[in-house]
This record gives structure tokens, sequence and C-alpha cells, in this order.
């Protein structure tokens, strides 16, 4: 354990807090109605009941809220925010809290108190005309729970050796990510009228939430055109990862049992093209840089303590050729699969200016968006204009050092 910690500690840390954060970009607040719904009860559906809580790591404020944007059309985007992941007691021992830049820091204990999605830039910023969401409903649903918005547990893990934090010798950590969304979609139900075209969606540890919750809102909004598109959530594990507990077994993850029937033992890089193929009419993408830095350490992290990992040691290597192999093959065998691949080392791109400055040939990010919610091109064959995009030198086979 403590040859594992000093590697990670090594990491350029700062960097990975700054990017995995995704800090918001402050602007003045645009018009636009945004209400917090704050501290929701408990709802029960179908006999179970799902109260919504952030991670009630010590110290730390355990209550859940969401926001919600009225917009003027009758589309709806869902947004699940990032914020990193924890499974055992290591990874969960080192919240993004303000530490120092030398230690590790794996996830977000709690809501932001400053969190507020007037402020974000990218595609929250409904008053460029260039925006394809400008004026449809939105609802923001924060991450504070460690489990890619998708568990519904409550787990024990042990300290171990917190360097600013006072920890008793085990505390738990609720995983309740799939409660949250539960309440949120209670909520939208409730609230928002049935939506035309419907966009799932998020960053990091958010993207997968989208993978994981788009079947259950397909089920709740069976009329609607679904489109869900996964901002830097590749999924590149190990299977001692996938199947273990701790590792991705420690979330309890909820899948929805008609697209996901045998969730449990899917690989971590193949949610997306079983989502597509589950959702035949749905258009299903992903979107990373080539040399993804959180991506990496992540896995890099994972597949220490979870081995073994791919074909070749250097981390980035590894994560880049699994990458770049896994989305060619599932846009080649899924139709209503595609990719947009840039080039650089950045964490994802929707909640700043990212979103409307990345242009790899042939396209800017935002218009190809557009295009994915426009139906053009439809979701069968790789022909339409909604089309995958890589830059010039992104699909080329990497060779280990």
């Amino acid at each position: 354990m403590t040859s594992r910690l000093r590697t990670f500690a090594a990491w350029p840390v700062a960097a990975l807090l700054a990017l995995l954060a995704v800090a918001a970009h402050a602007r003045p607040p645009a018009e636009g109605g945004w209400i917090k719904i704050e501290n929701p009860p408990p709802i029960t559906v179908g006999g179970k009941t799902y109260t919504p809580s952030c991670s009630g790591y010590p110290g730390t404020d355990p209550r859940f809220s969401f926001w919600a944007r009225r917009g003027t059309s009758k589309n709806l985007m869902v947004y699940f925010e990032g914020g990193g992941a924890c499974w055992d007691s290591f990874s969960c021992t080192f919240p993004i809290a303000g530490l120092p830049p030398q230690v590790p820091q794996l996830f977000v204990p709690q809501i932001a108190p400053d969190t507020d999605p007037a402020r974000i830039g990218g595609i929250f910023d409904t008053t460029r005309v260039d925006n394809p969401v400008r004026d449809w409903n939105i609802v923001y649903i924060p991450y504070c729970t460690g489990d890619l918005h998708g568990g519904s547990a409550t787990r024990t893990y042990a300290n171990v050796g917190h360097p600013v934090f006072p920890l008793p010798s085990t505390f738990e950590i609720q995983h309740r990510g799939f409660d949250n969304f539960m309440v949120a979609l209670d909520w939208m139900k409730k609230n928002l009228d049935k939506p035309r075209r419907l966009l799932v969606t998020g960053v990091s540890a958010g993207g997968y939430g989208a993978t994981f919750n788009a079947p259950w809102l397909a089920r709740a909004y069976r009329t609607a055109q679904i489109s869900v598109l996964a901002d830097a959530s590749q999924g590149v594990t190990t299977p001692a990862f996938d199947a273990g507990l701790p590792g991705r077994g420690s979330w309890n993850l909820q899948f929805e049992p008609r697209v996901f029937p045998d969730g449990t033992s899917i690989a971590g890089n193949d949610f997306a093209r079983r989502l597509a193929e589950g959702l035949p009419r749905a258009k299903v993408a992903q979107f990373t840089t080539t040399s993804d830095l959180v991506q990496i350490q992540f896995y890099d992290l994972i597949r220490q303590f979870y081995p073994p990992g791919g074909s070749c040691p250097d981390p980035s290597v590894d994560w880049t050729r699994q990458m770049t192999d896994k989305v060619q093959s599932d846009a080649a065998s899924t139709p209503n699969f595609r990719f947009y691949i840039a080039s650089g080392t950045y964490h994802t791109l929707l909640r700043d200016d990212l979103f409307y400055d990345e242009a790899s040939p042939g396209i800017r990010f935002a218009d190809w968006l557009g295009l994915m919610l426009s139906n053009r091109g439809g979701t069968q064959g790789q022909g339409g204009r909604w089309f995958n995009v890589a830059c010039p030198d992104c699909l080329v086979p990497v060779s280990c050092p």
C-alpha cells in the first residue's frame, strides 16, 4: 500500500484536481429561470424507497439538492455532474476538499457551496446563438456520492492514513447516486412537460451516470427522440476492478434490466455499445481527447490495485490504445454510435468555451452535437450528416515504448 500511495502522490495531482473538479467558469447569471430543489424528501417507487444523500464523509454536508431551468422549447437536457469516484478504503479516504497538492484527491464528497449552473459556461451558456440547447429545459444533477451516479449502497471503509482530516479508524460512505437520480426523475415527471427531444449527458463520472441512467429516462419518456453523450467517460478499467468487491461492486449499481440485464458483468468500456444496442432508436456518442490526463491517471491507479491492465506497461499508451481500438470497433459494429476524438490531454469540454472552440477537422464540437440533436443523418449508417470525428493523428496506432 505504501509504495502505491507514493506512486500516486508523485503524479501532478494539482493538475489532476484542477481538471477533475471541472470548475465552473464564473459569469453573470443568465436569464433562464434556474431553480434549486433543496434537500428533497425520499420517494417510494415500486415498493422501494429512495432516500437522497451525499456521501456522508466525516465533516461534510450530507444533504442533496439539484437544479432545474425552464426553457421555451419542449426539449429536455438531463446533465450529470462529474467529480471522481471512490470504491475502496484507499480511494474513499481522499476526497476533493481543499487538500494540499501532494495529497491524492479522488472524489467529491459533498455539493460545493458555490455550485450554481447559472454561472457555468459551455453548454449552459444560453446567451449564445450557436448553443444547440439554448432554449431547452435543463435539469442539473450534482455529484457527491463517489459511485458514478449509479449506486445504491452504504459501505464501511477503513482510514488508510489521511494526512489532513482527522478520521475515525472506519467510516461510512453513502453511495446513493442512483437514489438521487430517482428523486430527480420523479420531480421531472411531475413538474416538466414530456420532452420531444431528450439529451442525456454528463462529464467524467457524470458521463457514466448518463450512460447508466439513460435507459431509465427512456422508459419514463417513451416517445422522446433520445441522444446520449458521454464526455470523457471511456471506461478503460480492468476485469478485476469491474468484477470486484471492493471495486465497481462496492456501488451496487442499479441497471435497467431490459438494456443492461447482465450489467454487473459488462466490461467498463462496453456500456456505450450495449446502450446503443439496447436503445436502437437513440443516438449514443462519446467525446474524449486522445491522451486525457485524468482518465489515464485513474486507469493507472486502478491497474495498480486491480491488475492486470493492458499489454503496454506505459499507462498513457495503454489507455490510449484501448480507447481508440474500442471506439472504432463500436462505431463499425453499432450504427447508432459515434465518437469525437480531439487531440490533447485535457479532460471534458461541456462546461467551458472548449465546447465552442474545439474544432477537429471538419466541424466544431458544438455544431457536431447540433447535428446529433437535429437528427440529421438519422441513426443508420456511417455516411449520414452526423459522422465520426477524429484529429489527423488521433487514431494512428500508438506503439508501446
